[in-house]
């Protein structure tokens, strides 16, 4: 009896949870929930177009909310810190990734709103799945734990698997779908196995207790530690479609829905090196020696295959998938560098590299005409004569993803070469270098097609039509292409801000 009343008057101590650094999550995550809700007490009520505003509006609540949290962390008497018993990081790094990826969320909208009304696709299940998605990326951008992280991580990886597939009147699209996870689980078990071989080493999971670990112990004396390092590499990289682990891309860009891909080529690729640099650089930093030159092998591999079979390419979108390994090398380089730099220079060009792909991808929607299939390289002749304003659209774009001056991949690929520079990896900035200039000839591949071919098929160039919502997603990636190439200090002071650290419990 004693024994019983002794447990009752034992209170269970619970973890203090700090809301308000949570609050872009939540609000993304109850978005999606309200929003399922609402269209299954009413169903068929709500249009394509007022679920395109709701979700972009979500978002931008969330981005909102972003910006006390950010003064926050930058003031130095309060600084980062962390909630859910210290499972999840409020700093610079996280707040920045999430302005990156609502930001993102705000931009595909209208571009999923005009695909779903041509494609004849009601019901809310993409709008949810886009928020889950990012809410996903959120995750992932804080997480100081393996267990918060891999949540982050799963939440992400399944919503894409399903946008992919979703569109079940085109069979590519469920050949992607299917590819893109059978794929995507083989390589979340890599990443599992490595988390449950780094708590047998470690005893935790937790970001803080396996740095404190690794400051005591040197990584090739265990070779527990060495497996968990390899497979942890391997899941990362397939998330970001690094050599060798790429295969996935090209087919699974080229039979999905251009918006979805629009999202996985800026949204995903940013989530995925915001867990990179979380895992490589806070929690694993002590053994940067020891995972720097398979970075910087993967960046080599990344690099080369992605340029290489990019010029090789007939149809656009195989074009830029291959396109996006390349710039997945560039921000390995970037990664490699394992320094302050090297990651300010990562997230400038993930920053930069968004609104050129999105745009990129707008294009080719906009051209791939009502059938949405019509993305051969043939398919772009003559865009200068059927919609000059495109054609121009696109010409910065492209020129902006080759590097070009007075455009922000100018300064994106610069500050990554500059990166490896100062880390005395020049071998790597030569052969970056290289890249570029064999990535320059695939993008002027597309100009020549677009500027002195005649267009195939006069009827079609008549019937090409811009909505105003594509129209204005167009407008802003060019001026950000554009206004950070001419002046990217505003982007370049906050990524300087931006260093991701190790928030203790």
């Amino acid at each position: 009896m004693k024994q019983i009343t002794l447990l009752a008057s034992q209170s269970i101590q619970t973890p203090s949870v700090a809301w308000t650094g949570l609050l872009p999550i939540v609000i993304l995550a109850a978005a999606a929930v309200l929003l399922l809700t609402i269209c299954s007490l009413f169903p068929n009520r709500i249009t394509t177009k007022l679920l395109s505003i709701y979700t972009a509006l979500a978002s931008l609540a969330a981005l909102i909310t972003t910006f006390p949290l950010w003064g926050k962390v930058q003031n130095s008497s309060e600084g980062p810190y962390s909630t859910l018993a210290g499972a999840f990081g409020i700093d610079g790094f996280s707040l920045f990734v999430t302005m990156l990826i609502t930001t993102i969320v705000i931009i595909v909208c209208p571009l999923l709103s005009t695909f779903l009304e041509r494609e004849n696709v009601s019901g809310p299940e993409p709008y949810v799945l886009l928020l889950l998605a990012a809410t996903g990326g959120m995750i992932m951008s804080g997480a100081n734990d393996f267990i918060i992280l891999f949540l982050g991580i799963e939440v992400l990886s399944i919503s894409s698997y399903i946008l992919v597939a979703m569109n079940s009147r085109r069979i590519q699209s469920q050949e992607a779908g299917l590819k893109y996870f059978v794929l995507g689980a083989f390589a979340s078990g890599f990443l599992l196995y490595g988390i449950a071989l780094l708590y047998g080493a470690t005893g935790s999971t937790s970001f803080t207790a396996i740095k404190a670990f690794t400051q005591q112990v040197e990584l090739t004396n265990d070779a527990l530690l060495l497996a968990a390092l390899a497979l942890l590499i391997v899941g990362l990289a397939f998330k970001v479609a690094a050599v060798p682990f790429h295969f996935w891309s090209p087919d699974v860009y080229q039979g999905s829905p251009t918006p979805f891909v629009a999202f996985m080529a800026s949204a995903v690729k940013v989530s995925g090196f915001a867990a990179i640099l979380r895992v490589l650089y806070v929690t694993l930093g002590e053994y940067r020696a020891d995972w720097q030159p398979v970075i910087y092998a993967i960046a080599i591999a990344t690099l080369l295959t992605g340029s290489l079979l990019a010029i090789v390419q007939t149809d656009l979108k195989r074009m830029l998938a291959y396109s996006s390994i390349s710039h997945a090398g560039y921000l390995l380089v970037g990664t490699q560098a394992a320094s302050d730099q090297g990651v300010k220079a990562v997230l400038f060009y993930l920053a930069t590299y968004a609104f050129m792909v999105i745009g990129s991808f707008t294009v080719v929607a906009i051209n791939a005409g009502k059938s949405g299939t019509e993305t051969s390289l043939d398919s772009i002749a003559g865009l200068a004569t059927k919609k000059p304003l495109l054609a121009i659209s696109f010409t910065i774009f492209l020129l902006g993803q080759a590097g070009i001056p007075l455009t922000s991949g100018f300064f994106a690929k610069f500050y990554v070469i500059e990166a490896a520079i100062e880390e005395k990896s020049y071998m790597l900035a030569v052969i970056a270098m290289i890249a570029a200039v064999i990535g320059a000839f695939l993008y002027l591949r597309i100009l020549v097609k677009i500027w002195l071919s005649q267009p195939t098929d006069q009827e079609d160039s008549a019937k090409l039509t811009i909505p105003f919502e594509i129209g204005l997603v167009l407008v802003i990636s060019v001026v950000a292409t554009m206004f950070l190439g001419i002046w990217p200090e505003p982007l370049v002071e906050m990524v300087e801000r931006a260093i991701p650290v190790l928030v203790a419990s």
